[in-house]
């Protein structure tokens, strides 16, 4: 008896907190604080929204590669003290010849690249006029889908900000993106967003306008123009700005803004820096970008700068020995310190300043961090499909197969109660909660429902069903046999355990499958499987047998029609 206490007791909290997950779908719930807030999310096919098919210009993006490369192997070939020419591109893609004077230079260059380039570069031809080189084709493979997956990365952390509810966004062939955006009806927004970039500058200080200056020429522009950082957005307002100041600067300087630090935004408060459009280092040159922390435990952006970068900003630093160097993202500084020597290293970090608590400092860091590792977008974007699904019809649609997964369902629940009688109330009460813990699951997931999903479900009811069936047969053959009540209960639920798990098994490998090659509608059908199966061991294993127990044990029935 205090086995099924407890059994009772996990039964009805599981069931309580499904139908208080469930509940937001169907009452608003957003005035109660603690009542949990997340609803199921529709798909395109059942809400509406856009779809658009952009191709990425790789090739464009393996030409700059190749250019970065002949810099940087001008710098180290230099320093190896090998004598070149020069450089230029070849017609085939990833391809490039290095001009040389003898062959001696030629076996330099050749040995050279064999020893510091081998897992990338391999030499075609050489003489004494020129060494071709060509990235080999494995690696061009890897570059251009790594090249899709950080612009698939990116372009989900743009439209994650804007707000849209689980978007679609993957992979199409060698250099497609197929996005998907729910319930979004203004294709020009959504193109503007996908191509909107997080853009890191590192900007030396011009120190020819004095501080007293600058802030004259500010508050002057303002009063003429009447307008102010309050009143405009942060973009527009540098902007028009720099526009109005633009002849009272020195050339080749820009104004830009760094928030203070007891300020909550740079709106709120901020000091204006006058600085250099021409140090000529951005984010572009950036390996990689991770929060750390300095010595004294406050959170801080470290930056890995790749070769042909950590070359640029060791000259840079160099050449700014004693001044401040600012780090600009999105026109915003975030630091500008001070340059006591030469950085040779290729590192470096945003300090976020003082004067907050630890945690917003730290979400500040990610923010960046996340912003500066897949907010660029690597590659240009052409728009070469658009569809758009009206609302209408997706909800056509989902009415079409709202009504028959619930015809289904009835027809299914009719059946086991004309068939098993007793047995097929509980069925079909264990049935109902299924798909009411199947639907608190995929909310609390925050999983997207499709068509493919609402038949997910329809399906999900045939496997409870078969379960069920299993169980009441099993009960039917015992109580033929003479078995007591209890006996036949406890002996049909123990001998049809195996075959259920092993069909939730091999289902379950299925569903694994599907889940992890497929895309799109395709996962959302294996998704809503997965948690299916769960919720049909769940409810009509455990929550049935409880109820039956209670029902034998409790009530004291002593016949059960089955």
């Amino acid at each position: 008896m205090e086995n099924l206490r407890l059994r009772t007791w996990v039964a009805v909290l599981a069931v309580v907190f499904a139908i208080a997950s469930v509940l937001p779908n169907f009452v608003d719930t957003s005035k109660i604080a603690w009542w949990p807030a997340k609803k199921l999310n529709y798909g395109l096919d059942i809400q509406g929204g856009i779809q658009l098919v952009m191709g990425a210009d790789i090739d464009s993006v393996i030409n700059t590669t190749v250019t970065r490369q002949t810099v940087a192997l001008k710098s180290e070939l230099d320093k190896e003290g090998i004598a070149v020419k020069g450089f230029s591109n070849n017609e085939a893609l990833g391809s490039f010849n290095i001009q040389v004077s003898s062959i001696v230079d030629a076996k330099k260059v050749e040995d050279y690249l064999a020893r510091m380039h081998a897992g990338s570069l391999q030499v075609l031809t050489s003489n004494a006029e020129r060494v071709e080189v060509k990235y080999y084709d494995a690696y061009l493979i890897e570059q251009k889908q790594n090249i899709i997956k950080q612009a698939i990365e990116t372009i989900r952390n743009r439209i994650d900000e804007f707000g849209v509810a689980e978007p679609s966004i993957t992979q199409q062939g060698m250099d497609r993106i197929l996005v998907q955006l729910p319930g979004m009806a203004d294709a020009e927004k959504a193109k503007q967003l996908i191509n909107t970039t997080a853009k890191l500058d590192f900007m030396a200080l011009d120190y020819t306008v004095s501080a007293e200056q600058l802030l004259k020429l500010i508050q002057d522009a303002e009063k003429a123009g009447n307008y102010s950082m309050a009143t405009l957005r942060y973009s527009d307002y540098v902007a028009r700005l720099n526009a109005d100041i633009k002849d009272k600067l020195p050339e080749k300087t820009v104004v830009y803004f760094e928030k203070r630090d007891d300020a909550k935004s740079v709106e709120v408060g901020s000091t204006p820096l006058l600085l250099r459009t021409d140090t000529d280092l951005t984010g572009d040159s950036l390996d990689n970008a991770v929060v750390g922390f300095n010595q004294y435990g406050a959170p801080v952006v470290q930056l890995r700068f790749n070769p042909v970068g950590a070359a640029r900003f060791a000259t840079v630093t160099e050449q700014n020995i004693q001044r401040q160097v600012a780090i600009v993202l999105d026109r915003v500084v975030k630091s500008a310190p001070f340059i006591n020597e030469k950085i040779a290293g290729g590192s470096a970090e945003i300090t976020l300043g003082s004067g907050r608590d630890h945690q917003t400092m730290l979400d500040e860091a990610k923010l960046i961090s996340t912003a500066l590792r897949a907010g660029s977008l690597p590659v240009s974007l052409e728009q070469l499909e658009e569809r758009r699904v009206g609302p209408s019809l997706g909800l056509d649609a989902l009415e079409k197969a709202r009504f028959a997964a619930i015809i289904g369902s009835l027809i299914i629940m009719l059946i086991m109660l004309v068939y098993y009688k007793g047995m097929g109330v509980v069925t079909d009460l264990t049935l109902f909660l299924n798909i009411v813990c199947l639907l608190a699951i995929l909310g609390s997931l925050g999983a997207t429902l499709t068509l493919p999903g609402i038949a997910g479900i329809a399906l999900t009811v045939g496997f409870a069903v078969d379960a069920n069936v299993l169980i009441n047969e099993r009960i039917k053959e015992e109580l033929r046999a003479g078995s007591s009540l209890q006996t036949a209960i406890r002996e049909g639920y123990s001998k049809a355990m195996s075959a259920i798990i092993d069909s939730n098994i091999t289902t379950s490998a299925t569903a694994c499958v599907l889940l992890y090659f497929g895309t799109g509608s395709v996962r959302g059908f294996a998704v809503t499987l997965l948690a299916g199966l769960a919720t049909t061991l769940f409810s009509n294993v455990f929550v049935s047998k409880v109820i039956v127990d209670n029902l034998v044990y409790r009530v004291g029935i002593k016949k059960i029609s089955v």
